[in-house]
């Protein structure tokens, strides 16, 4: 089985890569005046275009693969793996948003000098810097390569070389000559795209006769498929997917894009956002956009593929022009849109095209920001003038491109990718929580979180190598054993090795809580952050309940959600002051 595409559909896409094409071009000269231009577009753009441009990276082409995957394998409920993270990303919105704009800093790593001091701190920022914005980044980009090939093998019957060549050729042309700001305008356009696609596919599967509409999906779906939470007759699956992400994972770990405090592309853009409060709503809007807005298109296309293809061999079977090694579950999204007709295939797919292209234009600018800014800047070149900033700004993009499509062809699962960042960074998020208030936190914290986190990461990863599958470390094992030994080896060091020189301490807190007090308005923040939590969670819900039409579970959720709002919306003086 294989998807016929028309010219209309052709037509479409090509038609998009000229438009992001053009954005690149028009921006190119006034995002090349400067690296303050190229990596952070003048510090003053708006909140509803930061805020866009947050949802469109996190929507990458390997998004609606993992999230199928996920229904398909563990159920709606499964989805709180990253669901809750939100926690994380009010923490944020709350709490850091306007700490991170007031820093002044121009990328987050460039926060190690100003918080600590020394030659310890410049060694974490330049050593952070190739971890994170090279071999972190190339290792992030390539699995979203890696989808897109997926997708493109399916529907096109095109090798993963030639697509990474067309669509990332594009993207790094675009991202080269526009820097942030070219990125920003760009990810506004394919985001809406995106969501146009992404709902229009939808209704038009969701109705196909082999699914046969929404009351037959949800009533052919068993509970445990379709409900939100796992039920406490199940225990290990209960803590599994639901009580150790809301209980510890959103606070402990350490993921691109729902760093706890902030930090990486989000950090960038609250960095380049007019002020602290245009900061701040950027956040939330992301926040509210990812978890309640975006999700239910792709988790009902997951559960329509369960209907068409209700094991992973139906699925392979179906699809015999596809190399066998591509084909797991999250390969049942790409399975499902190539029965959609001539148009909006190519709507579809160019939107997955887009999606494909926002992460990785992000991950390329917030990646060369840190090789330029915090290793070229700051240790080769202490004088270099703004022009060659910008020209290694461009060539680092190149460089970061090939390499992450070089190692997309070593990666074979978008889920197996997700869960290996979530080892890799399990441990250090509490750290990122306090090290803004707890002045004991030096360098030595951070260095002992990170070496920790990722060798307990590699143990685990070779222990269950070398193993049967019946005796494998379960990932929550791992995670709840990554986490404390972390946790507690980073604690230790910060209270056994000197703390940050006093002076250092001294002149962070006066630009950072110019009030002098560190606390101020805390109990309107809390307010503000259980609020919105509980606001977000209940517009996801009720979007779910009336798709299954629970109109008292709907009704439930809508209640909540207005008084929530009603709660930000009384006391907004306070909470965002």
């Amino acid at each position: 089985m294989q998807a016929e595409l028309g010219w209309i559909d052709y037509s479409i896409i090509i038609g998009f890569f000229i438009v992001s094409l053009l954005i690149g071009i028009l921006v190119s000269k006034q995002s090349g005046k400067s690296s303050e231009d190229f990596f952070l577009s003048g510090r003053n753009m708006p909140w509803w275009l930061l805020g866009v441009s947050m949802v469109a990276t996190t929507f990458a082409a390997d998004t609606p693969g993992l999230v199928t995957q996920i229904v398909r394998k563990d159920g709606v409920m499964g989805n709180w793996v990253w669901w809750s993270m939100l926690l994380t990303g009010t923490v944020t919105v709350f709490f850091y948003a306007k700490l991170w704009r007031r820093s002044g800093v121009t990328t987050d790593l460039e926060f190690y000098e100003l918080r600590y001091s020394g030659k310890s701190a410049a060694f974490l920022r330049g050593f952070r810097a190739v971890y994170l914005g090279f071999f972190f980044n190339i290792v992030t980009m390539a699995g979203v390569c890696l989808a897109g090939a997926k997708i493109a093998e399916v529907i096109f019957d095109i090798d993963q070389l030639t697509f990474i060549s067309i669509a990332g050729g594009v993207t790094v042309i675009y991202s080269m000559m526009g820097g942030l700001k070219g990125v920003l305008i760009t990810d506004f356009f394919q985001f809406i795209m995106a969501m146009i696609g992404s709902v229009w596919a939808t209704y038009y599967i969701v109705n196909m006769p082999e699914v046969g509409g929404v009351d037959n999906l949800v009533s052919s779906l068993s509970l445990e498929t379709k409900n939100f939470l796992p039920s406490t007759d199940n225990w290990e699956l209960f803590l599994a997917v639901f009580l150790i992400p809301i209980a510890v994972q959103w606070w402990s770990i350490w993921y691109p894009g729902a760093e706890p405090g902030g930090g990486g592309y989000i950090a960038q853009r609250m960095l380049a956002a007019k002020d602290e409060k245009h900061a701040t709503w950027a956040t939330l809007f992301f926040n509210f956009a990812h978890y309640a807005l975006r999700p239910w298109p792709w988790i009902l296309i997951g559960l329509a593929s369960l209907v068409v293809f209700p094991d992973l061999e139906s699925l392979s079977a179906s699809f015999s022009h596809v190399d066998k090694g591509l084909i797991d579950h999250d390969a049942a999204y790409s399975a499902m849109i190539s029965y959609l007709p001539a148009g909006l295939i190519g709507l579809v797919l160019a939107s997955l095209i887009a999606a494909f292209m926002s992460t990785i234009s992000t991950q390329l600018n917030w990646g060369s920001s840190y090789i330029v800014n915090d290793v070229y800047k700051r240790f080769i070149n202490k004088s270099a003038s703004e022009k060659q900033m910008v020209v290694w700004g461009r060539l680092s993009t190149l460089v970061l491109m090939i390499f992450a499509g070089a190692l997309s062809f070593y990666i074979k699962s978008s889920k197996d990718f997700f869960d290996l960042l979530l080892q890799i960074g399990a441990g250090t998020g509490l750290l990122f929580i306090l090290r803004w208030f707890w002045s004991r936190i030096n360098p030595y914290s951070e260095i002992t979180a990170m070496g920790v986190s990722f060798l307990m990461a590699i143990v685990f990863k070779i222990y269950n190598v070398n193993v049967s599958e019946a005796d494998q470390l379960s990932g929550t094992f791992q995670l709840l054993v990554g986490v404390s030994i972390t946790t507690i080896s980073w604690v230790l060091v910060s209270l056994l090795t000197n703390p940050v020189e006093e002076k250092v301490l001294s002149d962070f807190n006066t630009k950072i809580f110019p009030s002098g007090n560190k606390f101020e308005g805390f109990e309107f923040k809390i307010i503000g952050f259980l609020a919105a939590t509980v606001g977000i969670y209940c517009a996801l819900f009720a979007t779910g309940y009336a798709i299954y039409g629970d109109l008292i579970s709907f009704t439930i959720s809508a209640v909540l959600l207005v008084i929530s709002g009603a709660v930000l919306i009384t006391f907004r003086k306070k909470i965002f002051s």
